[in-house]
């Protein structure tokens, strides 16, 4: 999971329900759309109700982007030309192999995933700081009380804060 959309409850919610000025309760629901909505209309992004990569970088929620397999848009493009490669904008095995090899010579856990912890070492956002990439983690501790469990985990990176994210609606 790289984006959020309406049914999604965690951590990442509450991030995205503060910077919208929602109430932040962690469930992502209809005043929380709507709100997403009413941001992505007014900053000329594709109105979907759902965060991904780019509105996340709009809404400088830097520690929320995660790339993966699936993912697409201008974030995914940046990264792309970072890695020297052909810039489709669209994150496939081609993509992914090509972060992990970059994340292997680089000293970072070659997990295929860009995150911010990738992200800061490409220099692909300079509002990527040290500050930015541990607000993308989740203590252990933390990740106990929100209840990830390995199964959980199955999208997200060890230790990212997306491994807090539930559907609500189960």
């Amino acid at each position: 999971m790289s984006v959020l959309k309406k049914g999604l409850s965690g951590e990442p919610v509450k991030i995205l329900q503060a910077k919208l000025g929602v109430p932040a309760d962690g469930r992502f629901g209809p005043k929380t759309e709507e709100a997403l909505e009413a941001y992505q209309k007014e900053h000329g992004l594709k109105v979907d109700g759902i965060a991904g990569p780019d509105t996340f970088a709009a809404l400088g929620l830097y520690e929320l982007i995660l790339l993966k397999v699936g993912t697409s848009g201008e974030t995914v493009t940046k990264l792309q030309s970072a890695l020297g490669i052909a810039a489709d904008g669209k994150f496939g095995a081609g993509t992914q192999k090509a972060v992990k090899d970059y994340q292997a010579k680089n000293g970072l856990d070659a997990d295929g995933f860009a995150g911010p912890a990738t992200l800061a070492k490409l220099a692909l956002f300079a509002q990527i700081t040290p500050a930015v990439v541990a607000k993308a983690q989740i203590t252990p501790e933390a990740a106990k009380e929100a209840g990830v469990t390995e199964a959980s985990v199955a999208e997200a990176p060890a230790r990212s804060i997306w491994a807090t994210i539930k559907s609500f609606f189960n």
